[in-house]
């Protein structure tokens, strides 16, 4: 009695869409005979897709639609029911286009799609969108159409021109046809819309379109008349585009054309006469008639020839210029300018830079048409201070006129360099020990640093400060003199050896730095400090005999300054016989000019470097005399103009005024 299925049961080709889906049978059965009736209700599996008419739609929408208009799209199919029947549709993302979807009486679904956001063919001509169609099965199955949307065009953008005024010039007597301008539009529209035709404006005078013609197509405007300058100098031509939509866009612009003068006027004479007919007893110089002579072109078309009389006139006859140290090579540092009177090519001007020497070349270089001075390299103010130059302005006459202009290039001075460390000297393997006896009292100078700073003025003051010490309390340094004195009296407790780092700063923005160590030894004399470099000395020293080499050593020392004491007297008396006849006259004598300086402080001991000098400045017939004592010489090319007192450092410079009671003589 088992009821068996025969073959694959296929739902939707038993009953379509028709739900529930059943089939009847009936069943006998013997002995006894009976006779039974049953029904086999067939279930729905999800096992079909929804299925689209097309795999690809296609729509037309113009971009003057407004937002929420609708437009219904081709539903899908699903033979399945119930549940696994279509249940909805899914839209692609996009900014413009949303996905309505409704149901039917019979429970069916179908979409909408929905403009949001207006279309704009200009910005977008075309979109592609998915749609997709799923049913309720689970998994859901899907199906999937590509709509395809063409953003129709509207006449929603009037021509544009690529600019609001177009200038131009042409030669009067130009031939008909010449070009004078082309005006160019632009429309964003597509077709007729964007289709552009060029023509005159309403209100252009009758007069401008016998002289001008405009090609409709090119916006070419072209000489069709005969122009004359000394007629109009200028005609000012509007101009507009208009595309071909149903309600056409407008755009208008204007031309300014120019019309340059030739010289196609002969200058006309006009003879009023004044006396006639002219006596023989005539006076000279008696007016006998007047004369004038017009022109009617324009500029050098209607004057008497030039003659290029004037030269050219520098705004000023000498500029100073100050560039600032390691300046960006290729800078523009100044702008020469002149003016001539003269016209046209005598009065054209040239610049050319008159080199002092060859390295001038490498270093300035001035455009010959419009005067700029550029520095081509990066200058150094401890290397040179100032560069003189002359800069030649001259016309383009026959023969041509010239005028020279002085030029100054001051090198100011940047901090660029830090203190350098003179004593104790930095960087040796030479041991340097100052020594101090026990007990010295507070305030005592026990040594002093020396350094310079190869920068100018504010940069170059250093200024010295107790970075570290053995014993911070028992020393202090000059802030601005770098010499180091006890802070208090040494006692026994104190340690035999210090060591001082000292700071050494400068003034300058930013501020440079460097440091310098200083070795003190505290020594009972300096007998016991001599005898301490005595035990590091070699064992096997060869120099035995101390004592005669100290006594030929004194007797060659008293032997040279008899002998230099005598050449002093002998050239003293004959320098005083030269000078009688200097001594009489009362002109003034200055000595050489002050060489470079360097800042510097004298180290005790007696240390002086080699290149420090003392310079002075007397006159012959003065009574009262101020000695002046300057810096000492260096390489800086920038000491003579420094040398004042307020220029300098404090504490390095002493101004010494002497009275006499009677003038000096030559020999004293």
């Amino acid at each position: 009695g088992a009821l068996l299925v025969n073959e694959r049961i296929d739902r939707e080709e038993l009953c379509g869409a028709l739900s529930p889906c059943s089939l009847s049978f009936e069943i006998v059965v013997e002995n006894p005979l009976e006779l039974y009736s049953g029904t086999v209700e067939i279930q729905d599996i999800n096992d079909n897709d929804p299925v689209f008419p097309s795999s690809q739609a296609r729509l037309e929408i113009s971009e003057s639609v407004p937002a929420g208009a609708r437009f219904p799209l081709e539903s899908a199919q699903d033979p399945d029911v119930g549940i696994n029947s279509l249940q909805t549709y899914q839209l692609s993302a996009n900014p413009n286009f949303a996905l309505d979807v409704q149901t039917r009486v019979d429970g069916s679904k179908y979409a909408e799609l929905v403009l949001e956001k207006e279309l704009d063919r200009e910005e977008q001509r075309e979109l592609n969108l998915v749609l997709t169609a799923l049913d309720g099965g689970s998994p859901p199955r899907s199906a999937h159409v590509q709509i395809h949307i063409d953003v129709v065009d509207a006449n929603d953008n009037a021509p544009v021109f690529n600019q609001s005024t177009y200038k131009a010039s042409v030669r009067e007597n130009t031939a008909s046809g010449t070009l004078v301008a082309r005006i160019s539009a632009y429309d964003l529209d597509d077709g007729p819309n964007g289709d552009i035709v060029y023509s005159f404006s309403s209100h252009t005078p009758a007069k401008v379109r016998e002289l001008f013609a405009l090609d409709s197509a090119t916006g070419e405007l072209r000489v069709k008349g005969q122009l004359d300058y000394e007629e109009t100098k200028l005609y000012e031509i509007y101009l507009q585009a208009k595309d071909k939509g149903a309600v056409p866009g407008v755009a208008h612009c204007k031309v300014l054309v120019e019309v340059v003068d030739v010289n196609d006027n002969v200058p006309e004479v006009t003879v009023t006469s004044v006396y006639s007919p002219v006596p023989e007893d005539a006076a000279p110089g008696t007016v006998v008639a007047l004369l004038s002579v017009t022109d009617l072109d324009s500029h050098d078309n209607g004057l008497v020839s030039d003659v290029n009389d004037n030269a050219p006139k520098p705004s000023q006859d000498s500029y100073d210029v100050y560039v600032p140290e390691n300046n960006m090579p290729g800078i523009p540092i100044l702008n020469v300018s002149a003016t001539d009177p003269d016209l046209g090519r005598n009065a054209h001007l040239s610049y050319t830079l008159l080199q002092g020497d060859a390295t001038f070349g490498h270093l300035f270089s001035i455009n010959r048409e419009n005067g700029t001075l550029y520095l081509l390299t990066s200058l150094d103010h401890e290397d040179q201070v100032e560069f003189s130059m002359t800069v030649q302005v001259q016309d383009g006459g026959f023969p041509p006129l010239g005028t020279n202009v002085s030029v100054s290039v001051f090198v100011t001075d940047l901090n660029d360099n830090a203190p350098t460390v003179l004593y104790p000297q930095p960087n040796t393997t030479a041991t340097f020990t100052d020594a101090v006896a026990p007990g010295t009292p507070a305030g005592h100078m026990v040594t002093k640093v020396v350094a310079v700073d190869a920068d100018a003025g504010y940069n170059a003051w250093i200024s010295y400060t107790l970075l570290q010490a053995t014993d911070p309390s028992l020393f202090s340094v000059g802030l601005h003199n770098g010499e180091i004195f006890t802070a208090r009296q040494l006692r026994e407790d104190d340690a035999p050896e210090h060591t001082l780092v000292i700071l050494l700063k400068d003034h300058g923005e930013p501020v440079l730095s460097t440091s310098a160590t200083v070795s003190i030894s505290v020594a009972e004399m300096v007998k016991e400090v001599l005898t301490d470099l005595t035990d590091v000395a070699p064992a096997n020293d060869p120099k035995r005999h101390v004592t005669f080499y100290l006594i030929l050593a004194v007797i060659l020392v008293s032997a040279a300054f008899f002998i230099t004491i005598l050449s002093v007297g002998i050239f003293k008396c004959y320098k005083w016989r030269q000078s009688k006849e200097l001594y009489s006259s009362s002109r003034s004598t200055t000595y050489r000019t002050p060489g470079p300086f360097q800042h510097i402080d004298a180290v005790r001991g007696g240390f002086t470097p080699s290149s420090f000098y003392h310079q002075v400045y007397l006159t012959t017939d003065s009574r009262q005399s101020d000695l002046l004592c300057k810096k000492p010489f260096t390489s800086s090319p920038l000491g003579s103009r420094q040398g004042t007192i307020r220029n300098g450092e404090p504490g390095l410079y002493h101004q010494i005024v002497g009275t006499a009671s009677r003038l000096p003589t030559p020999a004293e």
